[in-house]
């Protein structure tokens, strides 16, 4: 009955030991003091975690059929995001390295030897040697070294996806605001080809009244000048509109030379940024989620570290055959087995593990660090596009009625320039000013396009749940 009970009593010893306990620092999310508004608008708040929320085609936002094709091919073709949903696989690979750690290694081993020894009674024999056998090893997770590193590799796995997420983000902004800026330099384009068909006219006006002896050659040399500067002026925008689409082909996953779009008119809209929208900033966009990962597996992998400090308890087992003739080999009495346990220690080492501790902490620290500016950036972006957005609106409106007046302007000169009323002078001044006009409130317009992308990417990708009435619902 005692040998029962000791027996009893052993095993729940063991089974304890065999437990283990993890040491090391349970992780906690590090705290920030965030601001429960935006200082550009009030009515947008802090919401609830949204990182794994669904994006959606986001960018119909926009209105484009031609850009929502474009942008649907950025995922399975963009390369960036290959590399990054390759490094996510390999990052859950790295998840299943670390946890076979819990299960028993075996191998297993055959061999056949024949060979010659020395004696000195009987001179040099030759025998043979057969052998068979399975050995498994185990260590147990006393200090939880197995499991903390499975909790490290895992949180490491989890900021992979959220880098994914990211790259497939970022890919599709650049692209968005790279078509968005292709299609303003159409206009661009398109105006300033209008603008060197007025400035020809001009040119032929002005080359008529010379040899009519009205006006002097200075007039024409004018003119003249101003056209040529308009034509280099137009040639630019061809440059400009050749490198938005290369990185277009390139973000699609496609060569320049395979790549080219159509001019076209702007019809993109300008998306309706929701009243009082829910932000979902801090959880929803996947960069800081990535960040708040790496703290996980920082904080995981000291427990990897302190484990090493302790004890090591491992076992080990054998069986098989052996047997110097062919034969009877596998036969029972042929049959060898071992079973063994050791508890290891190091005693010294220099010093070398405490720092690895160390180091450990120290990478926590700035993982910490590097979560917490992340989340402060990303309260900028969003200001500063929220700010630009709105005084964008403010700036378009006033810039329109500039182009008005200058339209006005230049035909007034011109009016009465041909009346013989004012010099050519009087007519370049208008004419460039309302061309600079122009392509000012087509810049503007750009401007608010990139925007509206940043707001979009700086909010994680949209506002896509939110009760609020939105065109993107």
């Amino acid at each position: 009955m005692m040998n029962t009970q000791a027996f009893r009593l052993s095993m729940m010893v063991l089974a304890l030991l065999l437990a283990g306990c993890a040491v090391g620092p349970d992780y906690k999310r590090p705290t920030m003091d965030t601001p429960a508004t935006y200082k550009e608008d009030p009515l947008w708040t802090s919401a609830a975690p949204k990182d794994l929320a669904p994006r959606g085609a986001w960018w119909e936002v926009f209105g484009d059929p031609t850009l929502n094709e474009l942008a649907t091919q950025v995922a399975s073709a963009n390369q960036n995001i290959q590399q990054a949903q390759a490094q996510y696989r390999q990052a859950l690979a790295a998840v299943s390295v670390t946890r076979a750690g819990y299960a028993p290694t075996i191998d297993a081993d055959a061999s056949t030897q024949r060979s010659r020894s020395v004696s000195s009674s009987k001179g040099g024999s030759i025998g043979n040697s057969h052998s068979l056998s399975l050995q498994a090893s185990w260590e147990a997770d006393l200090w939880g070294k197995v499991s903390r590193g499975v909790e490290s590799d895992t949180a490491t796995a989890q900021a992979s996806a959220a880098t994914l997420a990211a790259t497939r983000l970022s890919a599709e902004a650049t692209l968005v605001q790279s078509y968005l800026q292709l299609r303003v330099t159409d206009a661009l384009i398109a105006s300033q080809t209008t603008t060197v068909e007025a400035y020809q006219k001009a040119l032929q006006l002005t080359k008529n009244q010379f040899a009519a002896e009205q006006i002097s050659r200075a007039d024409v040399a004018q003119a003249q000048s101003q056209l040529q500067t308009a034509k280099a002026t137009l040639i630019d925008y061809g440059i400009q509109r050749s490198q938005y689409e290369h990185a277009i082909a390139i973000l699609i996953g496609k060569s320049p030379a395979e790549f080219s779009l159509v001019a076209a008119k702007l019809q993109a809209q300008q998306p309706v940024i929701p009243p009082a929208l829910p932000s979902t900033l801090l959880e929803r966009r996947p960069d800081i989620a990535a960040a708040e990962r790496k703290v996980a597996a920082a904080n995981a992998q000291i427990g990897v570290n302190k484990a090493a400090l302790f004890p090591a308890l491992s076992f080990s087992s054998s069986a098989g055959f052996s047997s110097a003739l062919l034969n009877p080999w596998l036969s029972l009495p042929n049959r060898v087995w071992s079973l063994g346990a050791s508890l290891s220690q190091t005693l010294f080492d220099g010093g070398a593990k405490n720092a690895k501790v160390d180091e450990s902490i120290a990478a926590y620290d700035a993982a910490v660090a590097s979560y917490r500016q992340t989340v402060l950036t990303s309260f900028q972006e969003v200001e500063d596009n929220l700010a630009a957005l709105r005084l964008l609106k403010d700036e378009i409106v006033e810039q329109t009625q500039a182009v008005d007046a200058a339209r006005e302007a230049e035909r007034i000169a011109m009016n009465q320039y041909r009346a013989g009323m004012t010099a050519y002078t009087d007519v370049i001044t208008t004419q460039n000013a309302l061309n600079s006009a122009e392509r000012s409130s087509l810049q503007l317009v750009s401007r608010q396009y990139v925007n509206s992308v940043a707001l979009i990417k700086a909010l994680g990708g949209g506002w896509q749940g939110s009760k609020a009435d939105s065109p993107m619902q």
